[in-house]
């Protein structure tokens, strides 16, 4: 059956160093998202957000589109496509207006926010996501829709996140190499963000902390808006490295080891059974104890959770904000592929102090399959595309109906 004209559908692309994911989904009539299609390939070509190889990244990129196309039976127009990397940076402003008429419209809030994103940039940098805080009218603040509000002045604050211009053009250039158009390209902490954060949580406050491979993802909520963005440019790419390293494994053992024996705290058990470690082939490790394993594995992600700490704290400083882990009050949440090494919810608690769950894609009507902590970004992309899905609107509606809409939708999620 070829779905080929269905307008329902949304796609995600996720690329990265080591993998190309591409998941297409059929928004069904009662707005749950049907997964019809999937892929997941190696990557090459792209390096830390970085293309060194054009050609051979439009051809995984090609790959993995077709077998995506095959399962789905349905041709790929557009996609949202992913991107992190170090260059991704942050920042809050803030954007004044007298109000013109007798209360705040649509015009109104664009000019605002019009205003607060005029903060000069660098040249080779660009404006990747505008996302709405809260605005004030006069003495009033923390107003999350001033649409219809009567006042003098507004100020609105929003979250800016920017991007390096150069890499973003590339991963642009390569994906409409293959024949497929850009909508949006989407920070991964943001996607990810949608795919396992909900309202609440957001208000209450959370800081989702996303490990991939190559890079940690930081997003911090209070009072139910994005207050602070970050990059960690270590993952868990460098924990599979050290345990290649410590005990002279291939790449591919130490990956598949730290997978199935990883863990951040000794198990006694385990030490005092002395467990022996086994590769994917099912050769024995004679040289590695499980005991030595879980001192590297421990050691780097240490490290690693010190520098998440660090991130956390500097946003304090630099905003102002005292005391911040006090204001989260659902703690700290991991997601990604690295966040599933054994024990390490327990062990990162006693870092940073406060609460600290593993959280997976938490979207109605996905199979079990993707609610997984790995697929985090890749389902938040089909939740940002389902979210921010154009919808014909009818003539009858009228003009002013229409903008009412455009307003809401903008305030509930970004510009």
């Amino acid at each position: 059956m070829s779905i080929s004209n269905n307008k329902n559908i949304i796609v995600g692309l996720e690329i990265g160093s080591k993998k190309i994911i591409v998941l297409i989904g059929n928004i069904l009539k009662n707005q749950t998202v049907e997964i019809i299609g999937f892929s997941k390939n190696k990557s090459s070509g792209i390096e830390n957000g970085h293309i060194n190889n054009l050609e051979l990244l439009i051809s995984c990129i090609k790959k993995s589109i077709y077998e995506a196309e095959e399962l789905a039976k349905y041709k790929i127009k557009s996609a949202y496509v992913s991107v992190s990397h170090k260059d991704i940076e942050c920042l809050n402003e803030v954007g004044v207006v007298p109000i013109k008429k007798d209360e705040v419209t649509h015009e109104d809030i664009k000019n605002a926010i019009k205003t607060a994103q005029s903060v000069k940039i660098k040249n080779d940098r660009l404006i990747t996501h505008i996302i709405p805080q809260e605005f004030s009218i006069d003495r009033q603040s923390n107003i999350k829709n001033p649409l219809g509000l009567s006042g003098i002045r507004m100020q609105a604050n929003v979250h800016l996140i920017t991007s390096c211009h150069s890499i973003e053009k590339n991963i642009t250039k390569a994906v409409e190499k293959c024949g497929i158009k850009v909508k949006k390209i989407i920070f991964s902490g943001l996607a990810s963000s949608e795919a396992v954060l909900n309202e609440e949580e957001k208000k209450l406050g959370v800081c989702l902390v996303d490990i991939g491979r190559e890079i940690i993802n930081l997003s911090i909520y209070t009072q139910g808006s994005l207050r602070h963005s970050a990059v960690i440019p270590y993952a868990g790419d460098i924990v599979t490295k050290d345990i290649a390293y410590a005990f002279s494994l291939s790449y591919y053992d130490a990956e598949f080891i730290k997978k199935k024996y990883g863990s951040v705290i000794s198990d006694v058990r385990n030490i005092k059974n002395n467990i022996e470690v086994f590769k994917k082939n099912g050769e024995k490790i004679k040289n590695l104890q499980h005991n030595k394993l879980v001192e590297v594995i421990e050691s780097r992600y240490f490290e690693l959770l010190q520098l998440v700490n660090r991130e956390i704290l500097n946003f304090e400083l630099i905003s102002g904000v005292k005391e911040i882990k006090k204001k989260l009050l659902i703690g700290i949440a991991l997601t990604g592929g690295a966040s599933k090494v054994k024990s390490l919810s327990m062990y990162a608690k006693k870092i940073f102090q406060i609460n600290v769950s593993l959280k997976k894609p938490n979207i109605p009507g996905i199979p079990e399959k993707f609610m997984q902590p790995e697929y985090s970004t890749i389902i938040g992309l089909l939740q940002y595309g389902k979210k921010n899905k154009k919808k014909v609107i009818p003539k009858k509606i009228g003009v002013i109906h229409h903008w009412i809409r455009q307003i809401y939708n903008w305030l509930k999620h970004e510009l």
